[in-house]
């Protein structure tokens, strides 16, 4: 258990935190501001305790360079928005002028610093630039679940120089995934896709050991019908993990995991939104054809296990997401997940966008805001940013 920004004393301190306000921009304005209001809650904290707040994040992949569309001043003015307070928008990270900025800041004022990754000793964790960084604050805070998974100088290296300790946001992400993991309330439902086994492996051999049902869909799930006999046409198949999937098909059944694979597919003539489909059984792809999505019994299937779960987990879409035709298994699941009254979890781009559109995230009982450290975290792996703060 790790100490959070609520175990210390932050009164008149002055607290560097690390946010994850990597958010998409489009010709100088923010389309989505979901990660900025995600940190609010900290950085309110804060506010009412009379800190001294410094905010740092990196913003796109400038590669240790200066550019100019990657700067933080469109992130700041929003931020100032959402507080209805002044942010004073820094543009530089590290240095004495931003260290005289810093303390020049009222008791709850908030301070947004320059994009971190304009320095190339970030992603390399150097220790001299992780000092840099700690000679601004008092009090270190990561609140950046988004970048825990990374060993960076605002992310492990600075925790090395000052206290450091949980936001609220990364405190709340690592408390319901870990009770998710570890005390689940069951039946506990695991729904895994994505486009390949190799990307989940770790993941899948972890859940096999917690869940009581895994729904496995979305282009990894070809590989497995391929290692129980099916034919899968043209569709995208790691042909290399087929063994691989089918010793994951005996440990379940061995640890008595109800793994469940479709029962019928979406399939498509090509890769294309406008191509020719059918909704065929998962041993009857048509050659030439490719598996695009998850077919009607099978949606129908997967949907009685998930409203009936007390816990469900949920990482990747169930076919090609991205064009409209073949959304329809991600967009079910989307609803069967909101209609579940257990403990919900949702992480990963796609399944989390299928959330959004369907108006559903507020019925989600936690959506994480981290990808890869979702990932890593569902593998049963210790995430750096999160390690190297104070235990409780």
């Amino acid at each position: 258990m790790k100490k959070s920004v609520k175990d210390i004393d932050v009164k008149g301190k002055r607290v560097l935190v690390r946010v994850d306000f990597n958010v998409p921009i489009e010709k100088g304005r923010i389309s989505d501001d979901t990660r900025i209001r995600a940190s609010l809650p900290t950085i309110q904290y804060l506010m009412e305790q009379g800190a001294k707040t410094a905010l740092v994040s990196h913003l796109g992949r400038p590669d240790g360079q200066v550019k100019e569309d990657l700067r933080m001043g469109p992130v700041a003015a929003r931020l100032s928005e959402l507080l209805g307070k002044p942010v004073d928008y820094v543009q530089e990270s590290v240095g004495p002028e931003v260290e005289k900025r810093v303390k020049a800041l009222p008791a709850g004022g908030v301070a947004m610093l320059e994009n971190v990754r304009f320095h190339s000793e970030e992603e390399k964790n150097d220790d001299g630039f992780a000092k840099q960084l700690a000679a601004l604050a008092d009090v270190y805070v990561n609140d950046a679940f988004g970048t825990a998974h990374r060993a960076h100088a605002s992310t492990e290296g600075v925790a090395r120089h000052l206290p450091a300790v949980a936001g609220l946001l990364l405190q709340r992400e690592i408390d319901v995934i870990g009770q998710a993991l570890d005390k689940p309330q069951r039946p506990f439902v695991a729904i895994v896709g994505g486009a390949k086994v190799s990307d989940k492996i770790g993941v899948l051999e972890n859940l096999m050991s917690k869940v009581d049902t895994l729904l496995i869909g979305g282009g990894m799930a070809n590989t497995f019908l391929v290692a129980i006999g099916c034919q899968v046409g043209e569709s995208l198949l790691e042909k290399d993990k087929v063994s691989l999937a089918r010793d994951l098909i005996h440990t379940a059944s061995e640890r008595k995991v109800h793994l469940m694979l479709p029962k019928d597919v979406g399939a498509g003539s090509a890769f294309s939104n406008d191509a020719e489909t059918k909704v065929v059984s998962c041993q009857e792809t048509p050659p030439g054809w490719r598996i695009m999505d998850i077919g009607p019994a099978t949606i129908q299937q997967y949907s009685e296990a998930i409203v009936g779960a007390k816990t469900i987990l949920w990482n990747g879409p169930m076919g090609v997401f991205e064009m409209d035709k073949f959304a329809e298994g991600t967009r079910a699941m989307a609803q069967a997940v909101a209609e579940c009254k257990g403990l919900t979890i949702v992480g990963g781009g796609d399944s989390v966008a299928a959330l959004e559109q369907a108006g559903l995230a507020s019925r989600i009982s936690h959506v994480s805001t981290g990808g890869g450290a979702t990932l890593e975290l569902l593998e049963g792996k210790t995430l750096p940013g999160v390690a190297a703060l104070q235990d409780k």
